[in-house]
């Protein structure tokens, strides 16, 4: 047990996400080397190298002085970036090959439910009413990716397959097969102009905040079959101004909207999302990634760079993802 010391500081989650469960999980996977589970967790911080994390509390991980790596246990990082003591570390994100099928199934899940009218059927069958609708084909909609990443680029490659008209809007200049690609502010609008179903998965920066707002949808196409765009977002809470969704929602300028992310998690009881009827709710759960699979991948992690291989998938502090 000479192995450099993993910490964990894990808070929040469900049940399979408790901090208990994920001592469990590290013990098995890192049976050679200390584990300690904070606070309950006792000995010299020296001693830890390594710190896997969930909503850490700011300045926690600064009080390990010898810190070499941080490994955050879900995809997200905006909350980590944020925190101005973060020690200055690499840090890796979760990219694993679990989360990025389910949040493919996600989106192809939400496209679909969209495309194919359920929330206007499944009211029709609440209210007995046998007035089925005419049903376009999945070539006549624009279905638009923010975010061509692992995440958008599997799900594009998959909703291209299905038929869509799949296009993707990132940051960067990017190349899919059969998926027209969009980059860089001045080339937005077009993305924007030839979507009839949005789709988010955006990180969370600065310049990211409050993207998806009234002004966004308004750019959106109007002339396609289903009459009003509809919004997907299973990006991040921060990316969405709620009150232009909730307005754009009641004025007609989007059609409808899944959403899995909240500005506030959990959601408030109060909150008008929960019962307003163009509005697919879940609690961000869209890619609730396999902890087992997420622990093996940081143990992995960690032995390879013990002996002098690169880190995968480390944030780029700059970009902030």
């Amino acid at each position: 047990m000479d192995k450099a010391t993993l910490a964990l500081l894990i808070h929040g989650g469900t049940e399979n996400w408790s901090p208990a469960r994920w001592k469990r999980r590290f013990d098995e996977v890192c049976r050679d080397r200390r584990v300690w589970l904070l606070p309950e967790g006792q000995g010299d911080p020296a001693d830890v190298h390594y710190a896997a994390v969930w909503k850490p509390a700011p300045g926690e991980l600064a009080a390990f002085p010898n810190l070499r790596v941080i490994f955050n246990l879900g995809a997200g990082v905006d909350a980590l970036m944020a925190d101005k003591s973060l020690p200055k570390v690499p840090l890796v994100r979760v990219a694993v090959g679990d989360l990025t099928h389910r949040m493919t199934e996600y989106v192809v899940l939400h496209v679909l439910m969209h495309h194919r009218q359920e929330l206007y059927l499944r009211a029709s069958q609440r209210e007995k009413r046998w007035q089925p609708k005419f049903q376009w084909p999945a070539a006549a909609i624009g279905v638009g990716i923010m975010g061509l990443g692992t995440l958008g680029s599997d799900a594009a490659d998959v909703l291209r397959r299905l038929g869509f008209r799949v296009a993707g809007w990132s940051n960067t200049p990017k190349a899919i097969e059969g998926v027209e690609c969009f980059h860089g502010k001045e080339e937005l609008d077009a993305f924007l102009q030839r979507t009839d179903i949005l789709v988010c998965l955006l990180p969370l920066t600065a310049d990211t905040r409050h993207i998806l707002n009234r002004g966004l949808f308004a750019k959106l196409n109007r002339a396609g079959p289903m009459g009003a765009p509809v919004l997907i977002n299973a990006g991040r809470g921060g990316l969405q101004n709620e009150a232009d969704i909730l307005h754009c929602l009641d004025d007609g300028t989007l059609g409808a909207a899944s959403l899995d992310v909240y500005a506030v998690e959990p959601l408030p009881p109060d909150s008008p999302f929960w019962t307003h009827p163009k509005i697919v709710l879940t609690p961000h759960n869209a890619a609730d990634t396999d902890p087992d699979e997420i622990s093996r991948y940081v143990a992995q992690q960690i032995e390879r760079f013990e002996a002098g291989g690169a880190l995968q998938n480390v944030v780029d502090p700059a970009r902030g993802y």
